[in-house]
C-alpha cells in the first residue's frame, strides 16, 4: 500500500532524497523550487492569471513544495493532499498554517468538491503508483480543476541515464515505474484533457549551471533528467 509505503519513509524523506541527489550537485530544495517557478511562467505564456489561485499539491508528502509554491504564487489558496497521514503530520510541523492538508483514500475520490481548483500540481509523484490507477486519479483531478484550470504533472524522465541511476539507488522509489513523457501525455489526454504539453527540464549539473541559461531553449528535447506534462480542463 502506498500509504505504508510512504509511512515508512516520511522521517527520513528529505536525507534519502539528499543522498542520491549527489551526483548532481544539487539539493532536494533546488528541485522542489525550480518546479513552481515554471509553472508560473507556463501559466504567464498561456495568458493564464496567476493571482489569487486555488491550488492543489497532489502528493504533496512532507511538504517540500509548499514554501516554493507559496513563493511564486503569494496569494494563493494553498492545498495539500497526500496518502500519507504521517507524512501530512510531517508538513504540518515543518510549515504550519500555509495550507489546508488532507488525507486521500488510495481508493476512493478525493474529498474535494467537483471544480473546486485552479490549478492542480503533481511533483514526482504518477511513478510510484499503480498505472491501473493512474486513469482514475486523472479522471478525479479533472474532475477537481475548474473549466479552463490547469494541470501540471513532473515527473523523472527515464530516458536520462542519471535519473535512472538516481531512481535505482533510492530506497523509497523501489517499487518506482518510470514512464515516459509521450506515454503521460497519453494517458493525461485520456483522462479528458486537452492541449497537452511536454517540457524536458534539467541537462545541468551544478558544475555546469553557467549554461543553465541555455535550458530555455532546450525544453524540446528528450534527454533532460525531469520533465513536465501541462494540459488544461475543456469547458
Amino acid at each position: 500500500m502506498l500509504e505504508q509505503e510512504f509511512d515508512r519513509f516520511a522521517e527520513e524523506y528529505e536525507q534519502l532524497h539528499a543522498k542520491v541527489l549527489g551526483p548532481s550537485g544539487e539539493s532536494p530544495a533546488f528541485f522542489a523550487a525550480y518546479k513552481p517557478a515554471d509553472m508560473r511562467r507556463h501559466l504567464a505564456a498561456a495568458g493564464a492569471s496567476c493571482a489569487a489561485l486555488r491550488l492543489l499539491d497532489f502528493g504533496c508528502g512532507v511538504g517540500g513544495s509548499l514554501p516554493h509554491l507559496r513563493n511564486e504564487f503569494p496569494d494563493a489558496e494553498l492545498i495539500g493532499v497526500d496518502v500519507s497521514r504521517k507524512s501530512l503530520d510531517i508538513a504540518e510541523r515543518r510549515y504550519p498554517g500555509l495550507a489546508k492538508l488532507v488525507t486521500l483514500s488510495e481508493t476512493d475520490a478525493m474529498p474535494l468538491p467537483q471544480e473546486d481548483v485552479d490549478v492542480a500540481f503533481s511533483s514526482c509523484v504518477f511513478h510510484h503508483i499503480p498505472e491501473g490507477e493512474h486513469h482514475r486519479i486523472l479522471v478525479d483531478l479533472r474532475r477537481v480543476i475548474r473549466p479552463g484550470g490547469f494541470l501540471f504533472v513532473f515527473e523523472h524522465n527515464p530516458l536520462n541515464a542519471l535519473t535512472r541511476r538516481a531512481v535505482d539507488a533510492c530506497a523509497f522509489d523501489e517499487n518506482a515505474v518510470l514512464i515516459r513523457a509521450t506515454e503521460l501525455t497519453r494517458r493525461v489526454l485520456t483522462a479528458g484533457f486537452q492541449d497537452a504539453q511536454i517540457r524536458y527540464r534539467i541537462f545541468f549539473p551544478r558544475r555546469l549551471k553557467w549554461l543553465r541559461p541555455l535550458e530555455s531553449a532546450l525544453t524540446w528535447c528528450p534527454f533532460g533528467a525531469q520533465y513536465y506534462v501541462a494540459a488544461r480542463r475543456g469547458a
